[in-house]
């Protein structure tokens, strides 16, 4: 498929024009009149129900919530118990805490 316009350059005025004529001739998007932008209303207000809708399907994505989220901090380390721990691959981090939970008696 080849593109008539790009959007790497700038439209010289002849390709704005035919642009305009185009939209200005579809049919199925005719151009909103200002009596009937100043009736519009927000997705929200206008459909409230399928707004909750798509809030309570957006929601539902991602990870579950766990029970106890942990906890962000910095800390400073060695570069060669760093590197120990990244060398084991994903879940590095998941790994030190499991050691420093055994190492402090704080078994789960």
């Amino acid at each position: 498929m080849t593109t008539k316009f790009s959007a790497h350059r700038p439209l010289t005025d002849k390709e704005e024009a035919e642009i305009q004529d185009m939209i200005a001739s579809d049919p199925d998007a005719p151009e909103a009149s200002d009596e009937e932008l100043a009736q519009a209303k927000p997705f929200r207000e206008a459909f409230p129900n399928l707004a909750a809708s798509i809030d309570g399907e957006i929601a539902k994505r991602g990870r579950p919530k766990a029970e106890q989220t942990k906890q962000s901090v910095t800390i400073r380390l060695d570069p060669d118990l760093v590197e120990h721990y990244k060398a084991t691959g994903k879940g590095w981090q998941s790994r030190m805490n499991d050691d420093l939970r055994k190492v402090a008696g704080l078994r789960s």
